[in-house]
């Protein structure tokens, strides 16, 4: 761990509790020079507490953390050089925007001429300069949490750590402030570690997402591959909305029974369950994935649809196969309560779990990972010119 030119973050075996309560247990995380990576998770997972980590704002009880190639397991947080947004923007009411924005450069005593000229530069990106005299008591929330990134930009530190910033906005307000934390980062390509509950965030923002359930690290990977391949049933249930449909499975001479019913796979997922050793599964199907059809044909499912939900753009249709209630996702042709439709499963998009420890048993390599690239992932490791 020498190697002090990158702004990789590592976590080796880091462990952190209060009393006999584990936050986070052997806890192994390689942070990429210059990414943006999600920690992603429920409330009471241990996200925050690992952003915490890295400010230098909670200790850890046992483990490694290096930073720059330097173990800073006691490096204070004041000498770790790291930039922070939190959740309430923590903005001093009885200064004024641009004062709140050079604040911490002045107290570093930064020359007068490069912090008016970073000044200048932030309020500027963020769209800030009418409002660089008003007071946050003068601001709407969104104008606030611009002021915050502002004042964490103008830090200029290799490392850019948010967590949760834009919970207190609205909709329209989050989709605004989610492009512009992609376009700063892009402009200084800082170490970007941002936590987040919100699946849509992690999905847009992130060029890899590190899933954390009570403290232990779930999946790390693109955003694409954790939708497309979860590890895990907690994966596969987190990610998406509605959340994928999950069913008890028994496999046998070349099908998958559900109940009574069955339906036919291909031979090379044939092949992955025998490799798996067991007939007893957890088969996945994200609703957009279940297709209806006008009649019943060898590999259908018959269900009867009990509700039906208007999300404006499309249908959610709640189905019951076999006792099971499914839901399934449709744009038009909507059936209608009561009705019995019949239902295929597109061998291409299931997902199959070994039942005893909810783990994946892998994909076939004869079925493409349909992968939609983030322009970004190309630059990640991309120097600068």
């Amino acid at each position: 761990m020498n190697n002090k030119n990158t702004k990789e973050i590592i976590f080796e075996q880091v462990d952190k509790c209060y009393g006999k309560n584990y936050v986070i247990k052997d806890f192994n995380l390689q942070i990429k020079d210059g990414e943006r990576i999600i920690l992603l998770g429920p409330s009471g997972c241990g996200k925050s507490t690992t952003l915490r980590i890295i400010a230098g704002l909670e200790d850890i009880n046992s483990g490694n953390l290096y930073m720059s190639g330097k173990r800073v397991n006691d490096v204070p947080c004041g000498e770790r050089n790291v930039a922070m947004v939190f959740q309430n923007y923590a903005l001093y009411p009885h200064m004024t925007v641009a004062q709140n924005i050079t604040y911490g450069l002045k107290a570093h005593k930064i020359e007068k001429g490069e912090i008016k000229k970073r000044l200048d530069e932030a309020l500027e990106m963020l769209d800030l300069v009418e409002y660089a005299q008003r007071t946050p008591k003068q601001l709407s929330g969104g104008q606030r949490q611009r002021v915050a990134l502002a004042r964490a930009v103008v830090k200029r530190s290799p490392y850019f750590l948010l967590d949760e910033p834009l919970s207190n906005l609205d909709a329209q307000l989050r989709l605004h402030a989610r492009k512009e934390l992609v376009k700063i980062h892009e402009r200084y390509h800082q170490t970007l570690v941002y936590v987040t509950h919100d699946q849509i965030e992690a999905m847009t923002v992130g060029h890899r997402i590190a899933l954390l359930n009570k403290g232990e690290l779930q999946m790390i990977d693109h955003p694409s591959v954790i939708y497309n391949r979860p590890a895990n049933i907690f994966t596969a249930k987190f990610i998406g909305s509605p959340s994928m449909n999950i069913v008890d499975a028994k496999y046998g001479s070349g099908k998958l029974w559900i109940g009574k019913q069955s339906v036919h796979i291909p031979e090379i997922w044939c092949k992955q369950i025998l490799c798996a050793e067991t007939e007893n599964l957890l088969l996945g199907i994200r609703p957009e994935h279940l297709i209806f059809s006008d009649k019943q044909e060898q590999d259908t499912l018959c269900a009867t649809v009990k509700y039906v939900e208007d999300y404006g753009n499309r249908y959610g249709v709640y189905l019951e196969v076999e006792g099971i209630e499914l839901i399934a996702l449709c744009e038009d042709m909507v059936p209608q309560c009561g009705k019995n439709v019949y239902i295929n499963l597109n061998p291409e998009k299931i997902h199959l779990f070994k039942k005893e420890n909810g783990k994946s048993i892998g994909y076939p390599k004869e079925i493409p990972m349909l992968m939609s690239i983030h322009m970004n992932e190309v630059n990640v490791n991309k120097k600068e010119k």
